[in-house]
């Protein structure tokens, strides 16, 4: 049995578990050994799980994905949506300092620095100001507006850290021969809360370790693991092999990018037509059939056109041509190049995982179909085209053209498109700005630096006994919800 959307309708078997809805519960992020407490700007799901739990920023996401107070207790918009002021909570840092706008101010800054050079960085980049303007009121001025800037600012990598401890809202202790962290929430009163007297009752401690997923899975089937997460379309077949009697597959709504990243622009790619010829021969429908995956949303677009506040193309980009017609012109394209001392291969780095190896079945079988070979890359080896699974920190087109700016060095890009967005950036006309965008998409697709896919594919195993789980869009799902009642 195989499972999708909506995620309310899908099957919830329940049984007992390692907890058994008391005691710790037993989380296992599928990621690197070690990758738990990676440090740096660019975390892997799991340190960006631990990290979230114990180093707060100004918001937070909660289960659901939607941006929750955290350090600021509140906070206003202003009409022009170019101030936002935060009212810091009434607390204090790890080693007793009381929290100050002042901290904060400078907490922020540090963070921005450090993302500097990053996508998350370009995403900050309409940050004009940061001014402490009370003892706890903080404000941020923007270039122009941006209506997700607080989901933004909830993202793991902007948690502040002060003398390397983090504010709640769980501590941590770490054991390193058995590889596992465990999360205490931190009461109430310590976050400037109301303080609750059954507070050692009911706060569940989250016990967190990595696995491959493989191991995840073996652990959930025997019943060491309450809740799987982190899973992706390289190892969704295995989740598939475990047995479903004992808990629950569920999918998350996920946006963002799936696809192929054009890393050299050379022999048969040196042509954005030919480049567009690969894309054209993918039948995407046919393609996540053999994930068995219902519902999944496929895109021929860099970014997809409901992103917009009024799409601006139609939602497929060949205008609705058979995959047939699409592949006789894609293979008149290929002849036209091929000849003597021209071989039309291309190679394709893929991460390791039953997933990626049908992913590569799959496109090898399309790509025959115009007349060209499919290679996989060794580790190591050059590649022309890259597996991009990346998740939308946010919904914006802002979100899906930031990761292809040249500054980044990870592909293709088009210097044209990144005109456009720095232009973006200071425009305040909302209908100005979109036009913007959309020129920017344009001169993207123009260059064919990408050949897009779809939404990517985000998969967890949740045990009946488990609460404040809920699949979402981010495919983050928070440490320290699991470990507070549900009253």
């Amino acid at each position: 049995m195989r499972f999708w959307l909506p995620l309310l309708a899908a099957l919830a078997l329940s049984s007992c578990g390692p907890s058994d809805g008391g005691g710790a519960v037993e989380v296992a992020i599928i990621g690197a050994p070690g990758s738990l407490y990676q440090q740096g700007v660019r975390l892997a799901p799991p340190a960006q799980h631990v990290r979230g739990a114990t180093f707060e920023g100004l918001v937070a996401l909660d289960q659901a994905g939607q941006v929750v107070p955290a350090i600021a207790e509140r906070w206003i918009i202003t009409d022009d949506g170019l101030s936002y002021i935060f009212r810091l909570r009434d607390s204090t840092w790890p080693g007793g300092d009381e929290i100050t706008a002042t901290d904060v101010r400078q907490q922020l800054r540090e963070a921005i620095t450090r993302v500097r050079g990053t996508s998350l960085g370009l995403d900050l980049a309409r940050i004009r100001d940061i001014r402490a303007m009370t003892g706890r009121v903080i404000e941020v001025r923007l270039t122009a507006p941006m209506p997700d800037f607080l989901r933004l600012l909830a993202q793991p990598e902007l948690g502040f850290v002060k003398n390397g401890s983090g504010a709640g809202p769980m501590a941590m202790s770490r054991d390193d021969a058995d590889a596992t962290a465990r999360l205490s929430a931190l009461p109430p009163e310590s976050r400037g809360l109301p303080a609750r007297e059954d507070w050692e009752e009911v706060a569940r401690p989250v016990v967190v370790r990595t696995h491959s997923a493989k191991e995840a899975v073996a652990a959930f089937s025997r019943g060491d693991v309450d809740l799987v997460i982190g899973g992706s379309i390289i190892d969704f077949p295995q989740a598939e092999a475990g047995p479903l009697s004992r808990g629950t597959i569920q999918v998350d709504p996920a946006i963002g990018l799936l696809g192929l990243t054009v890393r050299r622009e050379t022999g048969l790619l040196a042509d954005p037509a030919r480049r567009e010829a690969l894309s054209m021969a993918i039948d995407r429908a046919a393609l996540i059939q053999r994930f068995g995956l219902s519902g999944w949303r496929e895109s021929s677009w860099v970014v997809p056109p409901e992103s917009f506040v009024t799409p601006p193309y139609p939602e497929d980009r060949w205008g609705g041509a058979s995959i047939d017609d699409r592949r006789r012109i894609a293979a008149a394209r290929i002849r036209a190049w091929a000849g003597p001392g021209r071989e039309a291969v291309v190679r394709i780095a893929l991460p390791r995982g039953p997933g990626s190896d049908l992913l590569l079945r799959q496109l090898a079988e399309a790509w025959a179909a115009i007349g060209v070979t499919v290679k996989r890359a060794a580790p190591g080896q050059a590649a022309d085209l890259e597996l991009r699974d990346t998740l939308a920190r946010y919904p914006s087109p802002f979100w899906y053209l930031n990761q292809f700016q040249c500054s980044l060095g990870s592909g293709l890009c088009a210097p044209a498109a990144d005109a456009l967005l720095r232009a973006a950036l200071t425009e305040r006309d909302p209908g100005k700005r979109e036009r913007l965008l959309v020129e920017a998409h344009a001169a993207l697709v123009e260059r064919e630096v990408y050949i897009p896919l779809g939404a990517p594919v985000r998969w967890s195993l949740v045990r009946g006994s488990i609460r404040n789980y809920l699949a979402n869009a981010w495919g983050i799902h928070p440490l320290f919800p699991l470990s507070q009642p549900t009253t």
